[in-house]
């Protein structure tokens, strides 16, 4: 959808490095965006790690929401795995749950889920698997935002849930003609240049497209954009994204309205 929004909100996915945070990278990158997807235990993180990211959230007012994935942390959560549906919501659920747990005792209240990693990956064209994500969000609590990928199949599943969902677009990954996400296999998957960036980002909100590996544009309709918190590069790239959108007029907002770019 061409002219699709004047205001987006830029997330970023956090507490996955120790290194990041206690060097200060971390709440650098917080500064140019406006939420945070918290590791809460399955690929990454631990309770240091989620009241530290939590309380920089706070700090920079930017919205807090959970980032479950596969509980590998030896892959860091993107080797792909067939695991029982069941499985899968159950640790969705203790992931987003223990996240809670902590944002509760920092006065923050989780207000978004966005699964992480192969498990997101692997939802956007799973719709079981992608239900399974619901389900275990679901035993928690149903008022939040889930958020998965523009355009595919996983937001149908969790809009039928009974969930308010949002639309994700990519800065500094690169796409595939049908609208998915490049593999990291590829040396081109992601984009580290923050110019290109920049106009990757502004071309989403702009013109709805986003340009795809082999150079055709892809429609991305999305309400919000990811710049990766492990991206080489990340801060500049993060604050590239944000100047470029600012300066074209854009209003950078958390999903919720927590913040006011």
């Amino acid at each position: 959808m061409k002219g699709a929004h004047r205001q987006i909100d830029l997330n970023c996915d956090m507490g996955e490095i120790p290194e990041a945070i206690a060097d200060g990278t971390q709440e650098a990158l917080m500064r140019s965006i406006t939420s945070a997807n918290v590791a809460c235990g399955g690929h990454a993180g631990d309770k240091d790690t989620m009241r530290l990211t939590i309380e920089q959230a706070l700090r920079h007012g930017v919205a807090v929401g959970a980032h479950p994935g596969y509980a590998d942390r030896e892959n860091f959560g993107r080797l792909a795995l067939k695991i029982a549906l069941e499985e899968v919501a159950e640790s969705v659920f203790k992931q987003v749950q223990a996240l809670a747990h902590v944002a509760e005792s920092c006065r923050a209240r989780v207000v978004h889920v966005k699964p992480h990693g192969a498990l997101y990956n692997q939802a956007v064209r799973d719709r079981e698997l992608a239900g399974a994500i619901a389900e275990g969000v679901a035993r928690w609590r149903r008022d939040v935002v889930l958020v998965g990928l523009a355009g595919s199949p996983m937001l149908e599943v969790f809009q039928e849930a009974g969930f308010a969902v949002a639309a994700e677009a990519f800065a500094d990954r690169r796409y595939e003609p049908d609208g998915t996400l490049r593999l990291r296999k590829f040396e081109d998957a992601l984009i580290r240049n923050p110019e290109e960036a920049g106009r990757q980002a502004l071309g989403m909100v702009e013109r709805g497209v986003a340009t795809a590996s082999d150079g055709s544009e892809v429609a991305v309709a999305a309400q919000t954009i990811c710049i990766h918190g492990d991206t080489p590069g990340a801060t500049a790239i993060a604050v590239e994204v944000a100047r470029t959108l600012v300066e074209a007029g854009i209003r950078i907002s958390a999903l919720a309205g927590e913040r006011a770019g």
